[in-house]
């Protein structure tokens, strides 16, 4: 059996996002953003993105949207997400010198 190289992949786990600390503010489940959310989304993939497991930009766009319908107020990705940028799109975090 072989080890899995760290160097292959890029971790998909980002640790928790800015978006946990905003929905708990507004005492907001993933159930609301669920109910609130003018595309189809469902409670895993808000709660994978408060977990800060990677999305895909579409996941993050869906998401985004969501959060902003049950808030009433506008946002972009890049401030509920540390690796999305305001177009929804990912950015991989710098490598850490060894």
């Amino acid at each position: 059996m072989t080890e899995p190289d760290e160097d292959a992949a890029p971790s998909r786990d980002h640790g928790v996002q800015p978006i946990t600390q905003l929905m708990a503010e507004r005492r907001l489940a993933p159930k609301d953003l669920v109910a609130a959310a003018p595309e189809q989304i469902n409670h895993k993939m808000v709660s994978r993105a408060m977990k800060g497991r990677q999305l895909t930009p579409n996941a993050i766009r869906k998401v985004t949207a969501a959060f902003c319908a049950a808030t009433g107020k506008t946002f972009g990705p890049d401030v509920l997400f540390r690796y999305a940028t305001a177009k929804g799109q990912i950015v991989r975090e710098p490598e850490t010198p060894q």
